[in-house]
């Protein structure tokens, strides 16, 4: 029985082989140079020295800035494949990465170091996030409504399973090399979709075909305003989605500080290079696809999406207090442990919002919380990176080289504080009439 339902599913999924072969090997690519990018950037920027502040200034600024633009062309890259199809901006978003990384193979001067943070900004902002969205939608034209849930899962545990290969691979091979492999494989991918990927969407001739591209822009950036206003209203109205919305806030508040400077923290207080790194990273990746594929299916239906999220946010919480307060080289092994736990804060998320929405606002409250989440995103650096070059230099106050890291850790106090106070109400059988509905075309219509 189990294997007609894998057999099932597996035919189900076999429409989307050329887009999630490709997907694999992109995120392989791009995962295999974190670790070693720290001592790359790390060498140059601040020869001879274990503790860099320029990388770490210049790593908050980056995330800064393509957080902020990422808010507008977002939506545009969405709109456009709906317009001109998912393959020509798939091959545009994959193919970003490229150049990047060319230019560190070539040359890891000080210069060069600078020129990349130049290019990786500009490619994070065409491709963070909307490689995702749009292979979503990609999925959601072949395959059946009701496998489009299999699917997403596919596509999300594949994005697990890369990061662990991709950290393998970087565990391994030479550092010299690993540019060089990662070249090769962001090559092989908008190839082989050139090759190999179909076409899901026939672009149509439009009435505002010719309007002019700063217009579209414009007219893109202004439904988004009233769309984003509609669904403001919509997660307003409802206590459940304020008290979640607030929950999200917090805890992307202090994560994402803490991962913007969490590898050159173990790099200055303990010396950690990239088979160090690699290890952690692995550590996160395979407890993430095990939790997410086993645990949550099996506790949801037990316990609940407000249990999952309160021991998620726990599990967080012990993760950046052991980080920020680790004595010897091997605790940061065992906070690497909590990311069992914690990578299940977001998919629970995600089910208490869907529960708390009506169906014709799911998008639009998913959308609007993912929107809080970006905010937090952005003024992380604003005080993680400041904090985190004090305290791991000379003039720190008292010994404690990861106190940014623990200071970030009550934000997600904070969190779990909101969670546990969560109330799960269904919402309302009422329909609201929603006047921008025309001004959004969902991504998986």
């Amino acid at each position: 029985m189990a294997t007609g339902w894998w057999r099932e599913n597996l035919r189900e999924l076999r429409p989307l082989l050329h887009l999630l072969l490709p997907l694999c090997v992109h995120w392989v690519a791009e995962e295999m140079t974190v670790s070693v990018l720290v001592d790359v950037t790390t060498n140059a920027l601040c020869p001879g020295r274990k503790t860099c502040p320029q990388a770490i200034y210049i790593n908050g600024l980056q995330q800064t800035v393509v957080g902020i633009f990422k808010m507008f062309v977002l939506p545009l890259l969405g709109q456009l494949a709906d317009e001109y199809g998912r393959k020509p901006l798939l091959l545009l978003t994959v193919s970003t990465t490229i150049i990047p990384f060319t230019l560190l193979a070539v040359d890891q001067s000080k210069g060069s170091v600078y020129a990349y943070y130049v290019l990786r900004t500009i490619s994070y902002i065409i491709s963070q996030g909307s490689i995702f969205c749009i292979s979503v939608a990609y999925a959601a034209d072949v395959v059946d409504d009701s496998k489009r849930p299999a699917a997403f899962s596919w596509i999300t545990g594949l994005f697990s399973a890369s990061h662990v290969i991709g950290n393998v691979l970087a565990r391994f091979l030479p550092e010299d090399y690993i540019f060089e492999v990662s070249i090769g494989l962001l090559i092989f991918v908008p190839v082989y979709m050139i090759l190999f990927l179909t076409e899901t969407v026939r672009p149509t001739q439009k009435a505002d075909q010719r309007i002019s591209f700063l217009n579209k822009a414009f007219n893109v950036v202004q439904g988004r305003y009233y769309s984003m206003k509609h669904a403001a209203y919509v997660v307003t109205s409802s206590s459940t989605l304020k008290r979640i919305s607030l929950v999200s806030f917090f805890y992307e508040l202090g994560m994402s500080g803490i991962s913007s400077v969490l590898l050159y923290y173990l790099k200055s207080a303990f010396g950690f290079n990239k088979n160090q790194f690699s290890e952690i990273l692995m550590v996160v990746g395979v407890g993430s696809i095990f939790s997410q594929i086993l645990v949550l299916p099996l506790l949801n239906p037990l316990v609940g999406e407000k249990v999952i999220l309160c021991a998620a946010l726990l599990a967080s919480i012990a993760y950046g207090l052991l980080y920020g307060l680790a004595w010897a080289s091997w605790v940061p092994y065992l906070s690497a442990s909590f990311g069992v736990i914690y990578i299940l804060v977001k998919p629970s998320t995600y089910a208490v919002i869907s529960k708390a929405s009506n169906s014709v606002d799911q998008g639009k409250a998913q959308g609007f919380i993912a929107g809080v989440q970006s905010i937090a995103s952005l003024l992380s650096p604003l005080a993680m990176t400041p904090l985190t070059t004090w305290f791991l230099s000379s003039n720190a106050p008292f010994d404690c080289k990861g106190f940014s890291i623990v200071f970030a850790s009550i934000s997600m106090v904070i969190s779990l504080c909101f969670a546990w106070t969560l109330k799960l109400v269904a919402p309302s059988n009422r329909i609201l009439k929603d006047n921008t509905e025309n001004i959004e075309a969902p991504l998986l219509s």
